[in-house]
């Protein structure tokens, strides 16, 4: 039983990373949370002369350096100054060079958002007529790559490592003080501070070249870690190193002179200390987080940081908690029931804040009903409500429990695993000295026939023991109760990398009003190929019929209004005052008679001749085309 248990925990343990692993492995790169919402020149438009500068419009507040904006011409030469300018309301500027020929121009930029994730992105404008460019851009996203998954890794782990730390402190100092002196959960809450400081040492590290170049060179550049510690993540990384060389003489004290204590007015006198330095430490650490990441950018900043430190604190003393409560139902001699009674108090009082704090957070990141399901921070935020929904149904079944144990005539718990071979031994070795005495060579032999003794009457006992479904269902809701715990944390590390419902909405509502307004294009001609069967009606229709891309459908039909199957439809824009064109489309066909394209770019506004190709056989076709404002 004891070799069964072992790596069961120790893979449970394990599984707030695996978890973690696994749910990330197929995930795209971390969404942006900032949207570029305007530009001027716009995306795609074609100028007479070239601007002296091109700017750029967020849907929230970006920081910026010089070369964070880049204009390549057509030959991909950097044709601007590289310094950057604030002009205030979220638009950023570069000037340009003087003397810059025609043609197609492209524009990278590469900023950091208000909540610390990197954005991203490139499009084109046209000086005098559109051209063919040789630039090249990247595929891959700001903060992709290896680095982005390291780092994304890196802060998995951070949270992890800080829910073990704070979560096993907490559940030693307010419910199990006799746990300060067991080895194996001195051991969880020291792994948790390891994992955290490493992780964020690693995060440290990483920033640099995770908000640039991505490259993996650049992780131990000198330069780059200085420009990270003048941001506002990289003081919040440091200032979680601080109250980390805090957090471990906590721990030092608390397993140290904590445990040794045996006169019960200083115990008392250090519980007080260490619950309001442990409080201080944890609530610092918490806060990290909250003045760096999605509380501190948005609607309500001051409200939202507190309440994010009170959310975090929350999750540490429950889901933690309930580690500790693990490892200590499977790997601690014994533990009182008294404990675990305390505990459900806890877990109790967090799962309340838990709901409070979460039903602001919500309300905060989503802005509407329809960002529940319409954005992907609303989906995993209705998974994460219906594993916490499990969750604290598991947790009932462990209160229940809880209170059959409380009622039972024994207080204590006592558990099976590698302490009950310990015991074994030490059984044995208390009567080796009376074996002893037999004398000769008899000596070992009686010395062994004691251990095999001691060795069944413990296995007797702990048989006993596991008997009892009390002791043996609470071990199995707490086991099943942790498991859906690491899922949840997993799932609530995804959200923080996730871009708001709130700042998705409020993107496209930005960007839709920066554009003009206009009204979808429709237009029918009649065509008449000559061969038989050859006269039908092409209806086109252009949305939002306006500079940049446009969606395109043409419903091919017969004198009757029926659908018209034919083999082809090609479509040609000219607008022949710029001499521009013609530009082909050759829409896709989706059913009998319709045909569709996407991204159809109008390079300016104008007078332009759309003419509709229709073949019906083939040898029978037929050019038809009509003039139409766009624009």
């Amino acid at each position: 039983m004891r070799q069964a248990i072992a790596p069961r925990v120790r893979i449970l343990l394990l599984l707030l990373l695996a978890v973690t692993g696994a749910l990330f492995a197929q995930a795209a790169p971390v969404s942006a949370h900032a949207a570029l919402t305007g530009s001027d020149p716009q995306q795609g438009a074609v100028v007479d002369q070239a601007p002296s500068q091109v700017s750029l419009t967020f849907s929230e507040k970006v920081a910026m350096s010089d070369g964070s904006i880049r204009v390549l011409d057509p030959k991909g030469k950097q044709v601007d100054t590289g310094k950057t300018t604030d002009l205030g309301s979220n638009t950023h500027a570069v000037n340009l060079h003087e003397g810059l020929p025609d043609g197609t121009f492209t524009v990278t930029y590469q900023v950091v958002s208000a909540d610390s994730h990197p954005v991203s992105g490139a499009f084109t404008f046209s000086v005098g007529a559109p051209s063919k460019t040789s630039v090249a851009l990247s595929d891959q996203e700001a903060g992709g790559g290896v680095v982005g998954g390291l780092y994304d890794f890196a802060r998995y782990v951070s949270y992890a490592g800080f829910v073990l730390f704070v979560g096993g402190a907490a559940f030693v100092l307010a419910c199990w003080q006799r746990g300060a002196g067991v080895r194996p959960v001195q051991r969880l809450v020291v792994s948790g501070w390891l994992a955290l400081t490493a992780a964020t040492l690693a995060t440290l590290l990483l920033r640099g070249s995770y908000a640039g170049s991505g490259k993996v060179g650049d992780i131990f550049d000198l330069s780059l870690l200085s420009q990270v510690l003048q941001t506002k993540t990289g003081a919040a990384l440091v200032s979680r190193l601080l109250l980390l060389a805090a957090g471990a003489l906590f721990i030092a004290v608390l397993f140290g002179a904590f445990e040794k204590r045996e006169d019960e007015k200083e115990k008392q006198d250090l519980t007080f200390g260490l619950a309001i330095g442990g409080s201080v430490v944890a609530a610092g650490l918490a806060a990290t987080w909250a003045l760096a990441e999605h509380a501190s950018s948005g609607i309500q900043t001051g409200i939202a940081m507190p309440v994010d430190v009170l959310h975090l604190l929350a999750v540490a003393a429950w889901l933690g908690g309930l580690s500790a409560l693990l490892v200590a139902l499977y790997r601690a001699p014994s533990i009182e029931s008294s404990a675990v009674r305390r505990f459900s108090g806890v877990a109790f009082g967090s799962v309340a804040v838990l709901a409070a704090t979460g039903i602001y957070q919500s309300w905060r990141q989503l802005g509407s009903w329809s960002a529940l399901t319409d954005t992907s921070y609303g989906q995993l935020l209705l998974v994460k409500i219906g594993l916490v929904a499990v969750l604290v149904g598991v947790a009932w079944i462990s209160r229940h429990w809880t209170a059959r144990l409380t009622s039972a005539p024994e207080a204590v718990l006592e558990t099976s695993d590698s302490e009950d071979a310990e015991d074994a031994e030490e059984h044995a070795n208390e009567k080796e000295p009376a074996a002893a005495q037999v004398g000769g060579g008899d000596s070992k032999r009686a010395a062994q026939l004691a251990r095999q003794r001691a060795a069944v009457a413990t296995a007797r006992e702990k048989r006993a023991r596991d008997a009892d479904p009390r002791r043996s269902g609470l071990r199995r809701s707490v086991l099943a109760e942790a498991g859906v715990a690491a899922v949840v944390l997993a799932v609530t590390t995804v959200l923080t990398s996730t871009e708001p419902g709130r700042t998705v909405e409020d993107a496209k509502a930005a960007t839709a009003a920066s554009q003009p307004e206009s009204a979808a294009l429709s237009l029918e001609m009649p065509f008449d190929t000559g061969g038989q069967d050859g006269k039908g009606v092409a209806r086109l229709e252009l949305d939002p019929a306006r500079v940049g891309g446009n969606d395109m459908h043409v419903y091919v039909e017969r004198p009757n209004g029926k659908a018209f199957d034919i083999p082809e439809v090609k479509v040609a824009l000219t607008l022949e005052a710029r001499d521009i064109g013609p530009l082909a489309v050759v829409p896709d066909r989706i059913a009998t008679g319709h045909w569709t394209a996407s991204g159809v770019q109008i390079p300016m506004t104008g007078n332009w001749n759309i003419a509709v190709t229709v073949r019906t056989s083939d040898i029978d076709q037929v050019t038809v085309d009509k003039n139409a404002q766009i624009g």
